[in-house]
């Protein structure tokens, strides 16, 4: 398992930015629009970590601009940790058999969220690309919120 991104959603970008590149010294790495979505998204990393940022092997943090308003209140503005993993299945599997509920299953093969014991929302996304769906996987509900 690696660590990826911590993600944080932002009510005004350049104030983000400003905040996050010109005053902390953080540096922009990539960045996605989805028009479809309604969001943008904008990788930062450490300036110490810029070899590792520029193959996405560096622990980025993720500004999330929801394009439509929103306030933001009870921690909603902290959305998750990510974790990439070499076989999703099995780490969900072995999540389960440890007692933890998967809230968000990786029917995909791709994406499967739990919460930690604080109610913080943990992602973990397939390395690589996404595997072959597969039961009980495919057929599982979506338990909560992540």
């Amino acid at each position: 398992m690696r660590y990826l991104h911590t993600m944080v959603r932002v009510r005004d970008l350049n104030e983000s930015l400003d905040f996050y590149c010109n005053k902390m010294g953080l540096v922009e790495c990539d960045r996605m629009e989805s028009e479809a979505g309604r969001f943008t998204l904008v990788y930062l990393h450490a300036p110490l970590d810029a070899e590792q940022a520029v193959k996405m092997q560096a622990p980025l943090l993720e500004l999330t601009y929801n394009w439509d308003t929103e306030e933001y209140q009870g921690g909603r503005n902290v959305g998750h940790l990510a974790f990439e993993v070499d076989n999703i299945y099995q780490t969900c599997q072995r999540l389960i058999d440890a007692g933890v509920l998967i809230n968000r299953p990786p029917r995909d093969g791709r994406m499967a969220f739990i919460r930690s014991p604080d109610n913080i929302s943990i992602e973990f996304l397939q390395k690589g690309a996404a595997l072959a769906t597969a039961e009980p996987w495919h057929s599982m509900e979506n338990i909560g919120t992540w």
